[in-house]
């Protein structure tokens, strides 16, 4: 196994990981700005309006982006099969 093939491997590695975590993490950033900016315009600090909008939408964007991570660790899986199957 070669250096460049260690690397090639990782690189998928990290790159599956980001498209498997983007859809949730944008959802709560994007859920949470829009709660901050609530909280801030009508005053209301109330620590846990926070949670519950967040979590239901991370849970949305995880179920809408079901396929779309099954289909990213299927092609990482198949990758590294191929790798190690062919000797790297």
């Amino acid at each position: 196994m070669q250096e460049a093939d260690v690397i090639a491997v990782l690189r998928e590695g990290f790159w599956t990981t980001l498209v498997i975590c983007s859809p949730p993490l944008l959802a709560g950033s994007v859920v949470g700005l829009i709660i901050a900016l609530f909280q801030a315009l009508t005053q209301i600090q109330e620590m846990t309006l926070t949670f519950v909008p967040k979590f239901i939408a991370i849970f949305v964007a995880i179920i809408l982006t079901m396929p779309l991570i099954f289909h990213a660790l299927g092609q990482y899986t198949a990758y590294v099969g191929d790798k190690i199957v062919n000797g790297f």
